[in-house]
């Protein structure tokens, strides 16, 4: 039986990119609901939520990207070049993102400042991540495996859309972590801003899969004819339920602290399901499938050992970081160091 090494690289890097986009998503959000969560204090703890986990988390995006470019090379070679101003941005925004990090905790007169690093670095990131996706959503031309657009091809109205979409996104998890490390006046106020996000959420979600359907008769011909709607109509629905299971969770008491956040990482997944049921087989919709993109056999092959083995260790220390980093933080609590 011949393995069928394209397959399983692009599973491994579809879970691999959907662990970065989860765990750095939270961290992420945290940066992007700053500005609203302002009390005495609030801000040291916020940051104490993720310090133990936020550097291990951005580690599925460098495995994502090593990944591509040695199983997928045509893929990369043609993505960069597409988006080279928001991956760019996305860098950079990441950098401030980590330096304010670090710096903030030691810094006094200059705080502020870093404050409005961390916010601003975690906003351009997140919505460059949202734009990146817009442009695969919307297709790339490509002609003789070489990228056959401009260097503005990606500013189109709906790849903006997207990334104003995973802002939300984004900021929605974020406070869905901050309900489960949390407690207090902090916790009360985290979970009476999660309403007006959970409402966006849903609102972003329709608005883009609507946009998509409408804008791209080939996703719409995938999704809506028969028996695929049958098989796929699942997703839509479980969505829903989801918010539904959001709000009700935000009427209870806290004893169901982990529920919102949970649920708002069932809808990235169903969200990113959706995105992966639009484009496969395709890697660089729509003309670039994932045998035509694979490096040669034996570099997959050779590439995929590395996998198996590293994969499980970096699922093993940042398992062991959330263990160990469990449960409530409190102000006054060690902060960064």
């Amino acid at each position: 039986m011949v393995i069928d090494l394209p397959v399983i690289w692009a599973a491994l890097i579809g879970f691999v990119v959907f662990l970065y986009v989860a765990l750095d998503g939270f961290d992420l959000g945290i940066g992007l609901v700053f500005p609203m969560l302002n009390e005495p204090g609030d801000r040291e703890v916020m940051l104490n939520t993720v310090a133990p986990v936020w550097d291990g988390n951005e580690t599925w995006m460098v495995l994502g990207g090593a990944s591509l470019y040695a199983a997928f090379p045509v893929a990369y070679s043609v993505l960069l070049p597409a988006a080279y101003l928001p991956i760019i941005a996305m860098l950079c925004g990441l950098i401030f993102r980590g330096v304010a990090f670090e710096i903030r905790a030691k810094a006094r007169r200059t705080q502020h400042l870093w404050d409005l690093a961390f916010m601003g670095g975690s906003a351009v990131a997140t919505f460059a991540q949202g734009v990146i996706l817009g442009t695969l959503l919307q297709g790339i031309p490509v002609t003789n495996g070489e990228y056959a657009g401009g260097a503005f091809d990606w500013f189109t109205p709906f790849n903006l859309f997207c990334g104003l979409g995973l802002l939300v996104t984004y900021a929605a998890l974020g406070c869905g972590w901050l309900l489960i490390k949390t407690e207090g006046d902090l916790h009360r106020r985290v979970r009476l801003l999660m309403w007006p996000l959970a409402v966006l959420l849903g609102l972003t979600i329709g608005v883009v899969s609507l946009w998509t359907t409408l804008g791209e008769p080939a996703i719409a011909q995938r999704w809506f004819s028969l028996p695929n709607l049958l098989f796929f109509l699942p997703v839509p629905v479980l969505v829903v339920a989801a918010l539904v299971g959001i709000f009700l969770s935000l009427r209870r008491d806290q004893a169901r602290d982990h529920t919102p956040f949970l649920l708002t990482l069932a809808i990235l997944f169903l969200g990113y399901t959706g995105f992966i049921i639009s484009i496969f087989p395709h890697i660089i919709p729509p003309s670039v499938d994932i045998w035509e993109a694979s490096s040669p056999r034996s570099s997959q092959l050779f590439t995929l050992v590395g996998a198996v083995i590293i994969i499980p260790i970096i699922l093993t220390y940042n398992s062991m970081a959330y263990w160990v980093f469990r449960g409530k933080v409190r102000q006054g609590d060690e902060g960064y160091h």
